[in-house]
């Protein structure tokens, strides 16, 4: 499924490296088409924010670890830390 730039999507995996878990909420920033056509899948480059607005991760994530926000979804906050 594509998604729009702008748009909010949330993480369905953790991302350990990048101090990212599982529902984790970020922001389409850019899109990266899959060149090769449909074997491979879209990217997307995404800004994840703390809660006071400050950038703390913008990264490439393939489609598949993205999803909507749904009505069911509620925010969350949690510290940051340097270990997932």
């Amino acid at each position: 499924m594509p998604f729009e730039l702008f748009t909010e999507v949330i993480l369905t995996e953790d991302l350990p490296a990048e101090n990212l878990r599982a529902g984790d909420v970020g922001t389409v920033v850019d899109r990266h088409p899959d060149p090769s056509g449909p074997r491979m899948e879209d990217g997307y480059s995404v800004e994840f924010f703390d809660m006071v607005g400050d950038t703390v991760s913008v990264l490439a994530v393939p489609a598949s670890l993205l999803r909507l926000p749904t009505h069911s979804d509620r925010p969350a906050v949690r510290p940051m830390t340097a270990g997932v």
